[in-house]
């Protein structure tokens, strides 16, 4: 089964006519996308947006072969005309499988939103999964379906749509997943791609086609990733994002809760609220334990507040019990801590301050807590598949 990406945007494509924003001004060359259509095979035709036969020539098909055309969502730019000799365009109610003269079987799967997914098997058995923009598909059970050969979804504005489909195994290790209806709310070129990469997708210039089934180079989640950053820089926002599309999550707090301070209490809500409903949620600073468990990816926010517990107990604050045992008690709970990522089999998320490139701390516990959480994220990144650095917001890859 072959498939041909005749268009990858969002409905209103990538740049959007008369968009100032700065997204749409770099979407040029292959970052430029029309709205999302797809040719299967040259008989069946996902969604006919403005141009599709255009589209086809350039990519050096016809539509002239097209026996079926399934609307997804409605269009709500300038009217689509229907070239001649196509079928008219429509929707299939939920549930309802068509089969087609071609040998393709297409059946109709129900959203959680406006919309209507496609999931189409070809004659000779790949699958493929196509879902409208802003969707995911409703009705999931465990176990109900063999993964599909390729799944072409809204990854950055649905996340959570590939994260369900991975915990039913309607996604696994193989399966192509494939970014469509790419919009302005993620710069293009490079920070698309690296998003999507860390999320185990990818995205195609328009035009590209697609063999199902045959073996892709599916971009390899990094298991252990350290998120640096100074205040306010999105390192946590950065960190949250790597793992939207997971099936399920364990939120490490180690901050604690800091009973009374409203500030802090502030901070603590605005992160849950931003947390995905289904992630959960435990306040710790004993990470080896967690490491060293099997289950579900870690999210670590943050090592530093981990740092300040681990100082508090040796008592680092105090000259007399650093010099005395408290530094090489401190040592070991690092090294403690790198030798249990090292081990652990757990995709880990870690995220923690950079705070070395600013003003020198006035006293000498400030500048004690600065060279340890050095040395940490030092020893805590060469343990690590990537590194980033958030700045302002924008990500620079380390490692």
């Amino acid at each position: 089964m072959e498939v041909t990406l005749l268009g990858t945007g969002a409905p209103a494509g990538l740049p959007r006519p008369g968009c100032p924003c700065a997204a749409c001004a770099c979407a040029v060359g292959e970052d430029a996308r029309a709205a999302t259509a797809v040719l299967v095979d040259g008989t069946l035709l996902l969604d006919l947006t403005p141009g599709a036969a255009f589209a086809a020539a350039r990519a050096g098909l016809s539509l002239g072969g097209v026996r079926q055309v399934l609307l997804s969502h409605p269009h709500d730019g300038p009217a689509v005309e229907v070239p001649a000799g196509l079928p008219q365009p429509g929707r299939v109610p939920d549930g309802r499988e068509l089969a087609l003269l071609t040998g393709h079987r297409v059946r109709a799967v129900a959203m959680d939103a406006g919309g209507t997914g496609y999931a189409v098997t070809g004659p000779d058995g790949q699958r493929l999964l196509y879902l409208p923009p802003g969707g995911s598909q409703a009705g999931l059970e465990n176990g109900s379906a063999d993964s599909y050969d390729l799944v072409l979804l809204d990854v950055v504005g649905r996340p959570d749509a590939l994260a369900r489909l991975r915990a039913v195994g309607s996604v696994g290790p193989t399966t192509d997943v494939v970014a469509v209806h790419l919009g302005h709310d993620v710069p293009p070129g490079p920070e698309l791609r690296r998003r999507l990469a860390a999320a185990g997708a990818r995205a195609v210039p328009d035009g590209t086609t697609l063999t199902v089934g045959v073996y892709e180079d599916v971009p390899d989640v990094p298991r252990r990733t350290l998120v640096l950053g100074g205040a306010r820089s999105g390192k946590s926002v950065e960190a949250e994002r790597r793992l939207e599309s997971f099936p399920d999550v364990l939120y490490v707090a180690t901050g604690g809760t800091r009973g009374g301070d409203t500030e802090w209490a502030a901070r603590v809500a605005a992160h849950r609220e931003r947390r995905p409903g289904s992630w959960r949620t435990t306040e710790t600073c004993d990470l080896v334990p967690l490491l060293a468990q099997d289950g579900p990816a870690l999210l670590i926010d943050c090592l530093s507040l981990w740092l300040t517990d681990a100082m508090d107990s040796v008592g680092a604050w105090d000259d007399t019990e650093w010099a005395s045992g408290g530094e090489k008690a401190l040592r070991e709970r690092v090294r403690e801590l790198t030798e249990a990522v090292r081990a652990s089999r757990r995709t880990v998320v870690a995220v923690s301050n950079e705070v070395g490139s600013g003003i020198v701390p006035a006293t000498a516990s400030g500048r004690r807590y600065r060279d340890e959480l050095g040395r940490l994220n030092a020893a805590f990144a060469s343990e690590c598949e990537q590194v980033v650095l958030v700045v302002a917001g924008q990500v620079v890859v380390l490692r």
